[in-house]
């Protein structure tokens, strides 16, 4: 397939990138910056996201949102990034495969109460979790877009290792054989790539945890 993984300089889109090509696919790295590190293997477009057109995304099979920013002043732009992108794909067979956030699932079987609106949810944390969720709220609006968000466990893990093994769910947060929910981002990557070939979320949310 032809795959455009939008930020894929940062630490999740770097390792979807690497995934991709790992199994010959026909990978192209949307970056912001000429100098920014992203695998050699990979094709390169070097262009903001906010300045994205159709023609730009047009030629690809799946798109890959790995747009992420984390100073509290830029934590809106998780929100109108996403909508920029569903604008653009409105109507479009392409597909739009976005690494989400854990906050927003939820901890009870109704479905009523999410991760961040629970008292033991980080302080520190919040103001992200709740513009990721927000962006999710709106992006479940988007019936004409090809969307799949796919959130992590609580326990996201940068330098994790790659077992190559994941557990995969719906919206409510899971737990592993240990009883921790936790992912590491190699073996995220490897969901996220599962997802792109074999489409088994269209329009939905799903998370992964390690077993």
């Amino acid at each position: 397939m032809k795959i455009a993984v939008i930020g894929a300089n940062g630490k999740s889109g770097s390792l979807i990138v690497k995934e991709a090509l790992s199994r010959g696919h026909d990978v192209t790295a949307i970056i912001r910056r000429a100098d920014a590190k992203v695998d050699p293997k990979a094709k390169m477009l070097v262009k903001d996201l906010f300045q994205l057109t159709y023609d730009d995304l047009k030629p690809f099979d799946v798109i890959v949102d790995a747009f992420a920013t984390w100073t509290l002043e830029s934590l809106p732009l998780h929100q109108t990034s996403l909508k920029y992108l569903t604008d653009i794909l409105s109507g479009k067979p392409n597909r739009l495969l976005v690494v989400g956030g854990a906050g927003s699932l939820y901890v009870n079987p109704e479905h009523t109460l999410r991760l961040v609106d629970t008292p033991e949810f980080p302080d520190e944390f919040k103001p992200l979790a709740t513009n990721m969720a927000k962006a999710l709220d709106e992006l479940k609006k988007c019936n004409n877009v090809n969307w799949t968000y796919l959130s992590p466990a609580i326990e996201f893990i940068a330098d994790g290792v790659r077992t190559g093994h994941y557990s995969a769910g719906g919206e409510q947060f899971m737990v592993n054989s240990q009883g921790k929910s936790q992912i590491s981002y190699a073996d995220y990557a490897i969901a996220m790539v599962d997802e792109a070939e074999h489409p088994k979320h269209i329009k939905q949310r799903f998370t992964v945890a390690s077993k």
